[in-house]
C-alpha cells in the first residue's frame, strides 16, 4: 500500500468508528428527547394532534441513526473492495488488513445472535406508545384516521429502512466491485 492508501484506510476506519459511536448517541439522546416531548405534550390536555410533535422527534432521530448506519456500511464496503481486495483470495490485497472481510463473515453468525443497528424494534414500540394518547383523548374518527396514518407511515418507513439495510451490504459490495473493474 502506498502512504496515501494507508492514510485513506486509516481515515475511513476512523470514520466508521466515529459514525458507529455517534449513531448510538443520537439514538439515546433522541429517545430521551422523544420521551421529554411526549410528557410535555401530554400536559396540553388531550389535544390528539399534539402527538405529531413527538412523532417528528422520533422520525428525525431514526433518520439520523439510519443515515449514519448506511454511510458507515458503505465506507466498509469501499474498504473491502478497494483496500482489502474483492475477495479473501485476492493476491494483491494479501498484505492488507482484512477487517471488513472478517466483520462481514462474522455478521453471518448463529441465528438470533445479530444486533439491530437501526434499533427498529425500539422505534416501532415508541411509535405505538406515541399513539396511545390519541386513543385516550376521546378522538373523533378523522383524528384517529389521520394521526394513525402518520404513525403507520413512520412504521412503514422503519420497516423499509430495516429491509434496505439488510440488503445493503451485498448490493454495495457488488456495486463497488463493478466500479473497481471499470477503473482497472
Amino acid at each position: 500500500m502506498t502512504p496515501r492508501e494507508v492514510e485513506e484506510y486509516r481515515a475511513l476506519r476512523a470514520t466508521i468508528r466515529e459514525r458507529g459511536t455517534t449513531r448510538v448517541w443520537i439514538f439515546a439522546v433522541g429517545l430521551i428527547a422523544w420521551a421529554a416531548v411526549t410528557v410535555a405534550t401530554a400536559g396540553l390536555g388531550g389535544i390528539p394532534v399534539a402527538v405529531l410533535v413527538p412523532l417528528i422527534v422520533l422520525a428525525g432521530t431514526f433518520e439520523g441513526v439510519f443515515a449514519l448506519h448506511i454511510g458507515a456500511e458503505r465506507i466498509g464496503r469501499y474498504i473491502q473492495v478497494f483496500h482489502e481486495g474483492a475477495s479473501p483470495s485476492d493476491a494483491a490485497a494479501a498484505a492488507n488488513n482484512r477487517w471488513e472481510h472478517a466483520i462481514s463473515a462474522f455478521g453471518r453468525g448463529a441465528p438470533g445472535s445479530a444486533t439491530d443497528p437501526l434499533f427498529a424494534w425500539i422505534f416501532a414500540a415508541a411509535t405505538l406508545l406515541n399513539f396511545i394518547p390519541v386513543l385516550l383523548a376521546s378522538p373523533v374518527p378523522v383524528e384517529v384516521g389521520t394521526l394513525g396514518a402518520a404513525h403507520l407511515a413512520f412504521l412503514v418507513r422503519v420497516a423499509f429502512a430495516a429491509r434496505a439495510s439488510k440488503r445493503q451490504r451485498s448490493f454495495e459490495l457488488a456495486r463497488f466491485k463493478e466500479m473497481k473493474d471499470r477503473i482497472v
